[in-house]
């Protein structure tokens, strides 16, 4: 959809979440659509909050920290998730920035984050990021490290709403995402962060909760 005003690549989107979701006898408002924002510039994700997108998504602190205050004084409604790795000394950026961490990950971070949740009386909701590919390049806790972390992540009294992967590239992404529904349903889990632009709908006929799209929405990267 080159060429696309923001309102129709919206409405592409949000059509193809809502036919996903009838297809599995769920209902389309289950479906929470994160416009990934990483490196569009304000005047990008503008027309996007202009159409009625709430829920955004980047990758990096400093990043968020230059574009966001100033949408946010336009759209007090808008919500700001954090879908990158994060480094447990941006903890406290973190915390008072996001409304939802995507990335959790390791017990340093879960031990910054709830020093910093506790000091600032923040608690964005948190997500828990899975290697399920087991890729050494990715972010992510091993599968089978996820129980301890998770009790980790409770214990420290962590908002824990579900959990999150990226399967690997080039490859067919179901088992990926059925894994992952898999273990939150083992742990009592309702929340899964999971599908991106190119298979968001599969995403959600399999239970995510929470779709990251950014080609779909703004084109192509800069």
């Amino acid at each position: 959809m080159s060429g696309a005003s923001a309102e129709e690549r919206l409405a592409q989107v949000r059509g193809g979440i809502a036919k996903a979701a009838r297809l599995a006898g769920r209902p389309p408002e289950a479906v929470t659509l994160i416009a990934v924002s990483k490196t569009h510039p304000a005047e990008s994700i503008r027309p996007l909050l202009a159409a009625g997108q709430r829920v955004f998504g980047e990758n990096r602190v400093q990043e968020a920290q230059a574009k966001w205050p100033a949408l946010k004084a336009e759209f007090p409604q808008a919500a700001l998730h954090m879908i990158g790795s994060l480094q447990s000394n941006k903890a406290a950026e973190a915390v008072a920035l996001f409304d939802a961490i995507h990335s959790v990950d390791r017990r340093s971070l879960v031990e910054a984050l709830a020093r910093e949740m506790a000091k600032q009386g923040r608690r964005p909701d948190c997500f828990v990021q899975v290697n399920v590919g087991d890729e050494p390049q990715k972010g992510g806790c091993a599968v089978a490290d996820l129980p301890a972390l998770l009790d980790e992540a409770r214990s420290a009294g962590l908002p824990v709403a579900g959990l999150m992967c990226i399967p690997p590239g080039e490859v067919e992404p179901a088992p990926y995402f059925a894994l992952l529904a898999k273990l939150a349903r083992r742990h009592g889990l309702a929340g899964l962060s999971m599908g991106m632009s190119a298979d968001y709908e599969t995403a959600v006929t399999i239970g995510a909760s929470h779709v990251r799209v950014g080609t779909a929405l703004f084109g192509e990267r800069r």
